[in-house]
C-alpha cells in the first residue's frame, strides 16, 4: 500500500469495515466496539496514515480553518505590524494542522467576514483591531463563534490578548519627567481605536503621578494625516516644548521628517519619543525613546488562546504581555 496515498476508503477495504466506522475510531465519536477501534488505530499506525484537513473535519466537525480579520481601511504604514502578526499566526496555526484565512472589514462594513461565517468556512475568528464601537465583535458574540481580540476589549466577557500599552506608556512618560522634563507634546491618532485610548491613559497616569499638569494645548488626537500632524509640529514648536511624544511610528516618522524640514536638531532643540516602535524607525536613530513590543508574541498567544477556545478549554478572559522600553544615547545622560 502506498502510503502517501491511504485512504479512509483504503483502511475501510482492507479491514472489511465500513468508512463510517473507520471515520468514528478515527474521531473517537459515535459507537463503536473497543477491539474495532484498537484494530483501526493500529493499522493506521503501522501505515502512517494522515487523514486529509476534509476528513477531519467531517469527522471532527470541523473545517481547521480559522480567520485573521484585519482592517481593510489601514494604511500602508500598518502592513509590517499585520505582516509580522500573520506571520505569527500562521506559523502557530500550522502546528496544529490548521490554516489561515485573511478577511478585511472596515468600521462600518463587516461583509467579508459575515460570508465566512454564514457559510461555516472558519471554526473561530482572530480580529486583528479592537474599536470603541465594534460592530465586528458584536456580530462575532451574538453568532457564538468563538473569537479572540488582539487588542483590549470594552466588553469584560471578550476573549482578549492584549500588550499592556497603558503601563508602557506610562513608564515611557515617567522616564522622561524623571529626568526633569515638563513641556511635553503629546500627538496622538485615531480615538476610536482602544489601544490609543490606552496609550493616552498610559500618559495621563503619568502625568498625576509626577503632578505635571497636563496642557490641552500641547495634546495633539485623531491626528490622521501627514498634514494635520504637520500642522500640530508647527504649533508645538511656537511653545517651547521640551519633548514630543508620538502615539505610533508612523506618527513619529511625519514628525521627524517635518522636524528635519524645519532643521530642528534632535536631541539639542527637541526631544522626541514614541509609543510604538517598528522596523520602521529602526534606523532612526533620533528616536530618543520609544516603546517594543513583540507583535509575533501577541500573534501566537492569540491563536493558541483561540485554538483552546475552539477546543472548549479554559482560557484567560484577558492576557497582557509584556513590552520593552528602548532608551537610546541621547535621553541616559
Amino acid at each position: 500500500m502506498d502510503n502517501k496515498k491511504l485512504t479512509i476508503d483504503d483502511i475501510a477495504r482492507e479491514l472489511q469495515i465500513s468508512k463510517t466506522t473507520v471515520s468514528r475510531a478515527i474521531s473517537g465519536k459515535g459507537r463503536i466496539g473497543q477491539e474495532t477501534r484498537e484494530k483501526v488505530l493500529r493499522y493506521i499506525k503501522e501505515n502512517n496514515y494522515k487523514p486529509s484537513a476534509i476528513a477531519r473535519g467531517l469527522a471532527q466537525s470541523k473545517t481547521f480553518n480559522i480567520s485573521l480579520v484585519m482592517p481593510g481601511d489601514s494604511s500602508l504604514v500598518d502592513l509590517p505590524f499585520y505582516h509580522n502578526f500573520l506571520w505569527g499566526i500562521s506559523n502557530t496555526a500550522s502546528k496544529s494542522d490548521y490554516d489561515v484565512i485573511i478577511s478585511m472589514v472596515s468600521e462600518k462594513d463587516i461583509t467579508q467576514l459575515v460570508r465566512l461565517i454564514e457559510n461555516n468556512k472558519v471554526d473561530g475568528v482572530v480580529l486583528g483591531r479592537t474599536l470603541e464601537e465594534d460592530i465586528a465583535e458584536k456580530y462575532l458574540k451574538q453568532k457564538g463563534i468563538p473569537f479572540v481580540t488582539a487588542g483590549s476589549s470594552l466588553d469584560p466577557t471578550v476573549i482578549q490578548v492584549d500588550n499592556d500599552h497603558r503601563s508602557a506608556c506610562r513608564e515611557l512618560t515617567s522616564v522622561l519627567f524623571s529626568k526633569r522634563i515638563r513641556r511635553v507634546a503629546l500627538i496622538g491618532s485615531d480615538m476610536k481605536t482602544i489601544v490609543s485610548k490606552n496609550r493616552l491613559a498610559g500618559f495621563r497616569d503619568a502625568c498625576t503621578e509626577f503632578n505635571v499638569f497636563m496642557e490641552d494645548d500641547l495634546i495633539y488626537l485623531d491626528m490622521d494625516s501627514e498634514t494635520k500632524i504637520e500642522e500640530a509640529v508647527e504649533d508645538i514648536l511656537k511653545k517651547n516644548v521640551e519633548c514630543i511624544i508620538c502615539m505610533d511610528d508612523y506618527i513619529c516618522g511625519c514628525v521627524l521628517e517635518k522636524l528635519e524640514k524645519e532643521n530642528v536638531n534632535i536631541p539639542e532643540d527637541i526631544k522626541v519619543a514614541s509609543f510604538y516602535d517598528s522596523s520602521l524607525l529602526e534606523s532612526r536613530q533620533s528616536v530618543n525613546l520609544s516603546l517594543k513590543f513583540n507583535v509575533t508574541e501577541i500573534a501566537a498567544a492569540c491563536c493558541n488562546t483561540l485554538l483552546s477556545h475552539i477546543d472548549k478549554k479554559d482560557v484567560p478572559v484577558k492576557t497582557l504581555l509584556g513590552y520593552e522600553v528602548v532608551i537610546r544615547e541621547a535621553t541616559q545622560s
